[in-house]
């Protein structure tokens, strides 16, 4: 870490006021604080972060310092390869900040197959720790019980039941699932039997029905698993229930059968509990959906597939919970493998807990349909965001907490005609579709970074990074933090309505700042209390005009120097 990034960080955590989920500050004058296994193991069980001694928070994060730098690395450094299971090995430095010396630490996470890693004096079930919001706080043991179980490749859905035989499976839905695998893969099943295709697929070991067999194409799930449903619920307030009239609910449903059953239930019920919207497209209008049903399938299969069907978790249902506001659906058991929050929807990036379940839900048809109930190609999440794109809503979010997963559609449209009205009134030029989609995400109230841009509009970070940028130097975003910790947020009086139409043309603030001087171009931002993009979009209008010229470095580093050519603007 380069001392101007810990002197980003620390501005952060000053501005917030308290550390925040990838920032953890302490004081330690003068010994190491016990809290600091606790951090590390959160760190590490969490996407890693960053360990700073020698900040008081209590105090506003002023720099008290650690009086022995070399002997608190030499002991962070013991604890987090001594101590810890399995040993860490961060990034250690000391910092020179405010006339005080800092020990930080960059912690990395670690990879799945690694976790949990604990403090080896409490044991696994006790020293486990994981990040939440700006604090630790230690994993339950169902949460460890997953953290291990992910470690490998989970074969809980290949567990066979010892109650349940063929006779509890659809016959229909198997004559129908065994006929298209003879069909369309004959050089593995063509010559087999009935029994013999199931047992090749693991619906079957021996004469016992296993859970994903049972999942897939059974005909009353529920009579083994009573929990293993999906429950409905439609509140009539943001909160859930109307205190004033008494009302707790406006539907309540459960829904039970096999996954295609289920899946088919679900969208019927969500259905009914929508509305129909007007939505803007290009000069028209066309009526849809609340919620886009591509969106809501693939949201309901990915809950039912993915979710943890070990024992520990076998007593909690799929929750599918409406609000005027919001929809959200829940499922046990967080995120597997190496896909995360940030990766969710990327080409390429996908995993599943319960691989012997997708494999037989990509051939069982939904009832009353041709199609499967998914393709198991890794592409659901990636369909629901293309989905809402469309429809011109605001993308879902998702919340990964280990024992759980949820993803939560917000209820409006983000390009209404309100919105369209105000984008035009900017006199913006230029702007890209995927533009005008963040700038109403941001009047929306989100505060945007390079991730959420990506999953709301579809393109890459290189160019999420460009684009945003470009509205910083328009004046619409404002920019706090760089790198991993950017965030983007709308410039108060566009917000509000109060700029002006049209660009302001800033060259004459330019080069009245520049004078006669030779001024770099963060002096110019200083001088003109503007963005650093801002100043860079118009010294690079001004250089085309030859009005302006680069003293030596190249325009990209923060010592080029710029002074004025001696030619006069047009007009003046």
């Amino acid at each position: 870490m380069l001392n101007d990034e810990l002197a980003e960080i620390v501005g952060n955590l000053r501005r917030l006021g308290g550390d925040d989920a990838d920032v953890e500050a302490k004081r330690a004058e003068d010994r190491l604080p016990k809290s600091v296994r606790d951090t590390v193991s959160a760190f590490a069980n969490t996407r890693g972060g960053v360990l700073i001694l020698g900040l008081d928070e209590a105090s506003g994060f002023s720099a008290n310092g650690v009086r022995d730098p070399a002997k608190m690395t030499a002991d962070l450094s013991a604890v987090c390869a001594d101590e810890m299971e399995p040993p860490l090995r961060p990034l250690i430095r000391t910092h020179r900040f405010e006339g005080a010396d800092l020990v930080v630490a960059e912690v990395p996470a670690l990879d799945s197959r690694s976790r949990p890693c604990f403090a080896k004096r409490l044991g696994m079930a006790q020293g486990s720790y994981v990040r939440v919001g700006d604090g630790d706080r230690r994993l339950s043991g169902y949460e460890v019980h997953l953290m291990v179980a992910n470690r490998g490749q989970p074969r809980d859905d290949e567990e066979p039941i010892s109650e349940a035989s063929l006779a509890d499976l659809d016959s229909e839905l198997v004559s129908t699932f065994v006929g298209r695998l003879q069909q369309q893969r004959p050089y593995a099943f063509a010559d087999l039997s009935r029994e013999d295709v199931l047992r090749r697929v693991k619906v079957l070991v021996d004469d016992r029905v296993t859970v994903a067999g049972l999942l897939a194409l059974g005909r009353y799930p529920q009579h083994f698993f009573p929990q293993l449903m999906v429950s409905f619920v439609h509140y009539p307030t943001p909160e859930g229930a109307d205190l004033r009239t008494g009302d707790r609910f406006l539907d309540n449903r459960v829904l039970e059968g096999s996954i295609p059953t289920m899946v088919r239930d679900a969208l019927a019920v969500l259905r009914a509990n929508m509305s129909r919207r007007a939505t803007v497209r290009g000069a028209g209008r066309i009526d849809s959906w609340e919620y886009p049903e591509p969106a809501l399938r693939e949201a309901v299969v990915n809950a039912l597939a993915h979710r943890d069907y070990s024992p520990e978790s076998r007593g909690t249902q799929v929750q599918i919970e409406m609000y005027p506001d919001r929809l959200v659906i829940r499922n046990p058991g967080g995120l597997y493998g190496p896909v995360t929050e940030d990766t969710l929807g990327e080409e390429g990036v996908s995993s599943a807990r319960n691989a012997t379940l997708l494999k037989l839900l990509e051939d069982v048809p939904l009832p009353g349909t041709a199609r499967t109930v998914c393709e198991n190609r890794g592409s659901g999440i990636r369909t629901m965001l293309m989905a809402l794109r469309d429809a011109s809503l605001s993308p879902p979010r998702f919340v990964d907490k280990i024992s759980f997963f949820r993803v939560e559609f917000p209820n409006h449209a983000l390009i209404s005609d309100e919105v369209v009205a105000w984008i035009r009134g900017l006199g913006e030029y230029g702007l890209t579709d995927s533009q005008c989609l963040g700038l109403a995400m941001s009047k929306a109230g989100d505060v945007l970074d390079n991730h959420s841009y990506r999953s709301a509009t579809g393109v890459d970070s290189r160019r999420a990074t460009a684009e945003l940028g470009d509205l910083v130097s328009r004046g619409l975003l404002r920019q706090t933090g760089s790198r991993r910790w950017a965030r983007y947020e709308l410039v108060a009086s566009v917000g509000a309505g109060l700029r002006t139409s049209g660009r302001r043309d800033r060259r004459r603030e330019v080069l009245d700042a520049l004078g006669t001087a030779e001024l770099t171009r963060a002096e110019l931002a200083a001088l003109l209390d503007m963005p650093d993009k801002t100043v860079s979009r118009w010294l690079r209008v001004l250089r085309g005009e030859e009005l302006v010229e680069l003293i030596g470095e190249s325009p990209h580093s923060p010592n080029a120097r710029y002074r004025r050519t001696g030619k006069v603007m047009l007009g003046e």
